[in-house]
């Protein structure tokens, strides 16, 4: 992933692409990693209960969010499924890291040991004579 890519990643910005009427709902939903449609049965309800403050929370993060530039935007399905993943479940995500850092040191830890072993310099001495 690019620089590029995590800054727009981590911004709250409009998504017109994704959006019914300015883009609000679907740059929320796409920041927050939650899911399109619940965010906007959400916002819907919460529009029938408390109306003016809905409308008026609604119109302001329209004048206020920029809109998501399309030359930023994540491309790669599986790369915008892993900054859903981020989002929605951060420890998840660590957890799954660290696992995967302690295979590849346990994978390190036997390179080390068969490089610096004889064996190492017998077999690279047994190419050398094949060559």
């Amino acid at each position: 992933m690019s620089a590029s890519t995590h800054t727009t990643a981590k911004r709250l910005c409009r998504d017109r692409d994704k959006g019914r009427i300015l883009g609000v709902c679907a740059g929320l939903a796409d920041y927050f990693g939650f899911d399109l449609g619940l965010t906007r049965i959400v916002t819907f309800f919460a529009l029938l209960f408390f109306t003016p403050a809905i409308l008026l929370v609604y119109f302001a993060l329209a004048l206020l969010l920029p809109v998501k530039p399309r030359s930023e935007e994540v491309v790669d399905v599986a790369e915008q499924a892993f900054v859903k993943s981020v989002r929605s479940e951060p420890q998840a995500v660590l957890s799954s890291a660290r696992h995967r850092f302690r295979e590849l040191e346990l994978r390190l830890q036997k390179l080390e040991k068969y490089v610096t072993s004889s064996a190492y310099n017998l077999d690279k001495e047994f190419e050398s004579l094949d060559g």
